[in-house]
């Protein structure tokens, strides 16, 4: 097998306890914001593992669409993979691979459905094309062709004309993830990374140096 090892160095960009926020939602905002000026692509994708019913992982790539500072959201379709597996086991991480910075940020913790009000607001944002994929697509359910695919979007693009009301889907909505610890890491020379980890214990935030 041909060898796809490449040794890249990461600088020496250093992160550490002297200029961490003691909040990790305030160091999230603060890294966010970095990115977005940095024109990062996407900076608001991650990437959310969760468990299947039959306890196998699986990943995909989301989009971030809200924060405070007691948890993350999410929208999709709720009887996607991602939906399902959530709605039985809500355990998930959520990654974000800021790979021109040499940096990712890692959450874990528990994800649940919004109140219907908080999905209004995510699905009132969206463009009415974005409105219509999502209503036209059984999210993760096979199908013959893209043809078929085609023929669902032109069948309500029919019933819903552009600048009308495109209600939303009972089955489409919004997830709140709860974290229980954050985990910032910057890439360093010689893979001698930082590493720093927040851990909910007792209500407050513990701040923890991992090792690379």
């Amino acid at each position: 097998m041909e060898s796809l090892t490449r040794h890249t160095d990461y600088g020496n960009v250093p992160f550490d306890e002297s200029t961490a926020r003691a909040n990790p939602f305030e160091q999230f905002a603060q890294w966010l914001k970095q990115a977005e000026d940095e024109d990062v692509f996407e900076p608001n994708a991650m990437v959310a593992s969760t468990i299947d019913p039959d306890g196998a992982v699986s990943s995909r790539t989301v989009l971030l669409k809200g924060m405070d500072g007691a948890g993350f959201e999410f929208v999709t379709n709720y009887t996607s993979r991602k939906g399902k597996a959530l709605l039985e086991n809500p355990s998930i991480s959520l990654l974000f691979p800021w790979y021109g910075l040499k940096r990712q940020i890692i959450i874990y913790g528990d994800a649940q459905p919004t109140v219907d009000a908080v999905s209004d607001l995510y699905w009132q944002r969206r463009p009415q094309g974005a409105q219509l994929a999502s209503a036209a697509s059984d999210q993760s359910q096979p199908i013959a062709s893209r043809d078929e695919l085609d023929v669902q979007l032109a069948a309500l693009e029919a019933q819903y004309p552009e600048g009308t009301t495109v209600p939303r889907p009972a089955h489409w909505g919004s997830f709140r993830v709860i974290p229980h610890a954050i985990e910032f890491w910057q890439g360093r020379s010689m893979r001698f990374h930082d590493r720093l980890r927040y851990d909910l214990v007792g209500g407050e935030w513990k701040l923890t140096r991992l090792q690379p």
